[in-house]
């Protein structure tokens, strides 16, 4: 691998509180990465914002302000995870498709390739700036654009299995699938338009629990036990 894309999940990063940030979850990420830095893997990152918010739940809130609300929820993430990576010495650059004053940087494909290529990391913050699409579609396109080998999502769960294993003790998880199965299964993994998307630009993910020993390392360099999802 030569350049990935991280996907952290909000939930996970709140880990056992499931709201704001742990601290241990958020330095030892900050740790893997450096780790993986320092193997000369260039390194981009998305972030959810479910650690604050979900406001699709919600049935009274204009849709529009809603998805509003989680878009800053992202940039949050990704202002507390760069000065994670800022401890452990990894300079990092925070870029938003959308003005936000000087604690971000706008979109630029060039300069976040041009920063990677310096071994440096982007985090691509506030989705892709427009409501009704979720940080799986900024994720998607971000690797894409930028040319990612692979998309490696760190969730809360550790793979993707056939049914909810928080509801289903006997659920099964995939050692590897197609993006076409969750698309025509419809899993839920990622949203289907993200999915698709992904199916068609050839963009491969690997989906893992955030809290395993190392899983950020091993996804990249051995010992991955996620799912691997092949297009």
């Amino acid at each position: 691998m030569n350049r990935v894309l991280l996907k952290l999940s909000g939930e996970a990063l709140a880990g056992e509180k499931k709201q704001g940030f742990d601290e241990k979850t958020v330095y030892d990420v900050a740790g893997q990465v450096k780790k993986i830095l320092d193997k000369g893997i260039q390194l981009c990152v998305v972030i959810g914002g479910g650690n604050f918010w979900r406001g699709r739940t919600s049935e009274n809130m204009d849709r529009v302000k809603a998805d509003s609300i989680g878009m800053l929820a992202t940039v949050m993430n990704c202002i507390y995870t760069a000065d994670a990576f800022r401890v452990f010495g990894i300079k990092s650059h925070i870029m938003t498709p959308f003005a936000c004053g000087t604690m971000t940087e706008l979109f630029n494909r060039d300069k976040a390739v041009e920063y990677m290529e310096q071994g440096e990391v982007v985090f691509f913050a506030g989705g892709i700036g427009h409501p009704y699409f979720s940080t799986d579609m900024a994720t998607v396109l971000m690797a894409v654009e930028v040319k990612a080998d692979v998309v490696l999502s760190a969730k809360a769960i550790d793979g993707v299995y056939d049914s909810d294993p928080k509801t289903n003790p006997n659920a099964k998880k995939y050692d590897s699938m197609q993006m076409k199965d969750i698309v025509d299964n419809k899993l839920g993994v990622i949203d289907l338009a993200s999915a698709v998307l992904a199916m068609e630009n050839k963009m491969p993910m690997m989906l893992f629990g955030l809290n395993g020993e190392d899983s950020i390392v091993k996804a990249v360099t051995g010992g991955f036990t996620g799912t691997y999802v092949n297009v």
